[in-house]
């Protein structure tokens, strides 16, 4: 069994270097919902260094809310919000030599793809432009992934740990008791169920969690030690959902 473990950086935290010896999969804010073009190429070069996958994480055009708050846009509008934010950094990844492997919508982006088929049908339009080989990371279960599939390009299901679900499978409002673990233990703990349910092909770790260095060197410790091994999407031998 093997998963890929990635993590929401480059969003001005301080804690990247910390997190990266533990992740396989850096996800880098575009500058949309936080960061500039110093704090990608600072990224770029710790995924660099630590052999780490790099991939875009476009938001909406939101940085009063984070990319938190969700938008009622035009699918073009949505695609070229998203076109922009991969090309900006693929440039300045072109720079570091270093490769994109991966694109993951942020925030209400994210979450608004996973249940609207058109908005996902944007997103990965907008990823196909840039490159075939590009991987679309989306929830599992989602009109994300569909759309992906579809589109003909690779996606990758993510489960996240972190995090509290609905009963539907969605990610819980953050706005609710229990949408956030704290507990680094008990996000290890999720994380090994999660995985148990074969559905997963990485796991996400939000960079902006109170404990997220802490939870990845737990997370990792304890994949490891129930016999998972830990391994970057591209590294794949099989196909990705």
């Amino acid at each position: 069994m093997h998963i890929d473990l990635n993590c929401d950086l480059g969003e001005g935290t301080g804690n990247d270097e910390a997190i990266m010896p533990y992740i396989t999969s850096a996800n880098i804010a575009c500058g949309f919902h936080v960061g500039d073009e110093q704090i990608m190429r600072e990224t770029l070069r710790l995924a660099k260094r630590f052999g780490v996958n790099a991939g875009a994480h476009p938001s909406w055009n939101d940085r009063e809310n984070f990319g938190r708050k969700e938008m009622d846009v035009s699918t073009a509008e949505a695609e070229k919000i998203v076109l922009e934010q991969i090309q900006i950094l693929a440039a300045i990844a072109k720079e570091e030599g270093v490769t994109l492997t991966h694109v993951k919508p942020h925030g209400a982006l994210y979450n608004q793809s996973a249940k609207d088929i058109q908005l996902a049908n944007a997103i990965a339009r907008a990823i196909k432009t840039v490159s075939v080989d590009l991987i679309l990371v989306g929830l599992a279960g989602s009109r994300s992934l569909e759309a992906g599939r579809k589109m003909g390009i690779r996606v990758a299901a993510e489960g996240f740990p972190d995090r509290g679900y609905n009963a539907d499978g969605s990610l819980m409002s953050r706005l609710l008791p229990g949408a956030l673990i704290e507990s680094p233990e008990k996000v290890a703990r999720h994380a090994i169920e999660l995985v148990k349910t074969g559905k997963m092909d990485t796991l996400c770790l939000h960079g902006d969690h109170p404990n997220a260095a802490q939870n990845a060197k737990m997370l990792r410790d304890v994949l490891e030690k129930n016999g998972v091994e830990i391994l970057a999407l591209k590294k794949r031998q099989s196909p990705l959902r």
